[in-house]
C-alpha cells in the first residue's frame, strides 16, 4: 500500500475552459439536492421513499437531456448522454439508498448531489467521450444494486469503459487535530485532520488516483486530497478497503477510484438519525466536486487532442 499527497509539483498547465467550468458549480445546487434526498430511504425498510427518490433522480437526469432508464431489478437509475460520439466512456456512480431510520445527507445524498451537478454541468459540452452516470440502490445491503449492474447491464453495455469515479460520502469535513483515524488492520499513516477528500484504488486503478490528485494539485489547490494505492491484490484479505460500489468493478478488472470522506473514521454521524444536511460542509461538497467535474473534462479534452 501507498499513501500519496496532492503537492504543488503534480500541477500542470491549467486550461481556462476548464476553470470557467468549475467555477459554475453550485453550491446552492448541492445544498439543495442534499436536502431533498436526506430522508430515510432504506430499500425495504422505507420502500416507498427509496421508490420516490428513485423516481426524482430519474426526472433530474430527464430534464437535463439524458438517455434515462431503470436497471434491473433494483432500480438502479442510468443516465447516458443523448449524442455521443466515442466507443469509450468514464462512468460516475453513487448510490442514493440509506440505512433504515437514516436520513443519509452524507451516507450518500452528498455523493448524489455532487454526481447530479456534475451531470449538469458536463451535458452541455461538446466531446470526444461519453460521460455515463449511474445511481446505485441497495449499496447498504451488500452492493446488491452495483453488482447486479456490473454483472448484468455492462456486458451488454454499447461503449467500452475506461474508468469508473465512485463517489462514497463526500461531504463531511473537520478541521480539527485529531479528527482523522485510520481504519483498523491498515498499516498506513494519514493526516490526523479529517480536512481531505479520499482516493482508493487498486492495481487496475492506480493510475486514476495519480490523475486524480495531478487535477487536485492544478485546479483545486485548497482541497487537500489524498491517495490509497493498493498493490497485489491485497484488498481481497482486508474487507474495509471493498465496502461500497467500487468494489463489484475491481471484481471483474475494471478500473474504480472510490472518492469518500472516509466515513466513520472521521463523520461522527455516521449510520446515525443525526446524519442530516446541517451536518456537512458545503465548501469541501463543492471543491470535491469541482475536483471531479475537472478529472471528467480534462478525460474527454485529451481524447479529442490524441483521437
Amino acid at each position: 500500500m501507498q499513501i500519496i499527497h496532492s503537492t504543488s509539483k503534480q500541477a500542470q498547465m491549467v486550461d481556462s475552459e476548464v476553470s470557467n467550468l468549475l467555477a459554475q458549480v453550485s453550491q446552492e445546487f448541492l445544498r439543495r439536492t442534499v436536502k431533498r434526498l436526506s430522508k430515510p430511504r432504506h430499500y425495504h425498510a422505507e420502500s416507498s421513499s427509496n421508490q420516490r427518490c428513485a423516481q426524482w433522480i430519474y426526472d433530474e437526469f430527464k430534464t437535463l437531456g439524458y438517455k434515462t432508464h431503470f436497471q434491473g431489478r433494483y432500480r438502479n437509475v442510468v443516465a447516458i448522454p443523448a449524442i455521443h460520439t466515442s466507443d469509450t466512456a468514464v462512468l460516475v456512480g453513487a448510490h442514493y439508498d440509506s440505512v433504515p431510520g437514516t436520513p443519509g445527507a452524507d451516507d450518500n445524498a452528498s455523493g448524489v448531489a455532487a454526481l447530479l451537478e456534475c451531470a449538469r454541468l458536463i451535458v452541455s459540452q461538446r466531446h470526444s467521450q461519453t460521460v455515463a452516470f449511474v445511481a446505485f440502490n441497495r449499496e447498504e445491503d451488500g452492493l446488491l444494486g452495483s453488482a447486479d449492474f456490473v454483472e448484468n447491464y455492462l456486458p451488454n453495455r454499447s461503449f467500452n469503459l475506461e474508468g469508473v469515479h465512485v463517489l462514497e460520502m463526500v461531504g463531511y469535513c473537520s478541521h480539527d487535530p485529531g479528527s482523522q483515524r485510520v481504519p483498523p488492520g491498515l498499516p498506513i499513516r494519514v493526516p490526523s485532520v479529517g480536512d481531505f477528500i479520499g482516493l482508493l484504488g487498486n492495481r487496475d486503478s492506480n493510475h486514476m488516483v495519480d490523475s486524480i490528485l495531478a487535477q487536485s494539485a492544478s485546479y483545486v489547490p485548497e482541497l487537500p486530497a489524498v491517495g490509497l494505492k493498493v498493490y497485489l491484490g491485497v484488498e481481497k484479505w482486508l474487507p474495509v478497503l471493498a465496502r461500497s460500489d467500487h468494489a463489484p468493478f475491481w471484481r471483474t478488472g475494471i478500473p474504480a477510484v472510490m472518492w469518500t470522506d472516509t466515513a466513520e473514521f472521521r463523520n461522527p454521524n455516521y449510520h446515525r438519525v443525526t446524519d442530516i444536511p446541517d451536518t456537512l460542509d458545503y465548501d469541501f461538497l463543492q471543491s470535491v466536486t469541482q475536483l471531479l467535474l475537472s478529472c471528467l473534462f480534462r478525460a474527454e479534452d485529451e481524447d479529442a487532442l490524441h483521437g
